[in-house]
């Protein structure tokens, strides 16, 4: 919770300062007027005197760097299990996501963008500072197809589009399953009337669905233009679920315009993306970040795990748009790895190069909502005049050692979102 009030103004000096586009942290100060950043001032100390009512804290020389971003998070299910999704009451969902945003943002974690679930009204109460957590960039239900990575129905269930019953996950607009070009571009239509940013679609096989194989091509071209040309007409992009070069081929040519995992495409496809400037959204996952109860999905998941630092590599190789992310689900124990993958990341990029790719990198991306952006007024990413007063002070400097902000607890002396300090331990 906020524990100042930013029309006051607030100073943060004595610290070096990583701007998130630049190669080092430089010593400087920062000062903030209500919810955006007023000015970086190099050198020490403060060279004048501040306003009466500003609050200065002294940043000890630790270094302040932008509020970091997660491109595919699942506040729905990251504080959860997959049991409660489908059989909980229905407010137990949103309480868990409420919970699972505070926790984000003390993780330093000022900025996600959600990949499934009814989040638009969490962004809205989080906005309006009623309750800690990240700025959110929502897809609300992710869409599928029947049988598809977002089907959660029963087996024995008819499928919607013959008039069966919607499974949990509808119901709760976790997802959403539509066949055929009319259905898919009402599903689609239907996110955006709730608030989506960014659509996410089902594209290609996936872990945790029990009815879809890796190596599944989903929705057909047609089905693919239609949610894409939908999208285009409110200014904004779809991103989609997919694992395989056929899959990701066919959503490319389709118009989609960034990849999520990506783990099992060949080199030429990995060339493709970047010939086409198509982002991939990827994780640097481990074997244990996700535990499955079914042999199917375990095998499925260590499968995905091989090819984490074989698609890192052809991504850097070739220059792709390349987007962080942590797509943790449905094991409320693992949800602090969101804070080790991002210095997991330091096996695949040097720490500057890292801290880019989770600040201002992922701010690219998530402009390309466009006049669905919610936080368009402003830089997102960055410490620079003009942009959000999203920041963090940590105790050492990332730029040189990640592995400092593995104990967010210990080394994040100082967080701030939109002007307001929602942790201090700045001495």
């Amino acid at each position: 919770m906020g524990v100042d009030d930013p029309d006051a103004g607030l100073l943060v000096t004595n610290v070096r300062v990583f701007d998130g586009i630049g190669a080092e942290a430089v010593p400087g100060h920062v000062r903030v007027e209500r919810d955006r950043i007023a000015e970086v001032v190099p050198g020490r100390p403060f060279p004048r005197g501040v306003p009466g009512s500003t609050r200065v804290l002294n940043g000890g020389g630790g270094t302040l760097i932008p509020g970091l971003t997660d491109a595919h998070v699942h506040l729905f299910a990251i504080g959860g299990t997959m049991a409660e999704l489908q059989l909980a009451p229905t407010g137990t969902v949103y309480y868990q996501a409420l919970a699972s945003a505070r926790d984000m943002l003390m993780r330093g974690f000022t900025t996600v963008r959600d990949m499934a679930g009814d989040t638009e009204p969490l962004r809205r109460v989080l906005d309006r500072g009623l309750f800690p957590g990240p700025r959110i960039y929502p897809s609300q239900a992710a869409v599928s197809q029947t049988s598809g990575h977002g089907d959660f129905g029963a087996v024995h269930d008819t499928p919607t589009a013959f008039g069966g019953p919607q499974a949990r996950t509808e119901q709760l607009g976790f997802t959403r399953v539509a066949d055929g070009p009319a259905r898919v571009l009402a599903a689609v239509r239907e996110q955006l009337r709730k608030g989506a940013a960014q659509i996410k679609l089902m594209a290609g096989g996936g872990v945790a669905s029990d009815f879809d194989p890796l190596d599944v091509l989903q929705f057909t071209t047609a089905e693919l233009e239609a949610a894409v040309a939908a999208a285009a007409d409110w200014g904004t992009y779809v991103t989609a679920h997919v694992y395989t070069s056929d899959a990701v081929r066919r959503a490319v040519d389709a118009g989609v315009r960034c990849i999520e995992h990506g783990h099992l495409v060949d080199e030429s496809t990995i060339r493709y993306l970047a010939e086409k400037g198509v982002w991939l959204s990827t994780q640097p996952f481990e074997v244990d970040d996700h535990h499955y109860a079914s042999p199917d999905s375990a095998r499925k998941n260590r499968e995905v795990c091989e090819g984490v630092a074989r698609t890192f590599g052809w991504a850097l190789r070739h220059g792709v748009r390349l987007a962080f992310g942590t797509d943790l689900v449905f094991d409320p124990a693992k949800a602090d790895r969101q804070i080790d993958m991002l210095v997991r990341l330091g096996h695949h990029l040097s720490p500057v190069e890292a801290l880019k790719l989770a600040t201002s990198g992922n701010a690219e991306l998530f402009r390309m909502s466009g006049r669905r952006d919610p936080y368009r007024a402003a830089p997102l990413g960055v410490v620079t005049p003009g942009a959000w007063a999203d920041f963090l002070v940590v105790d050492g400097d990332p730029t040189t050692d990640l592995s400092v902000l593995a104990d967010p607890g210990r080394n994040l002396r100082l967080i701030v979102k939109g002007g307001v300090v929602h942790k201090d331990q700045l001495d």
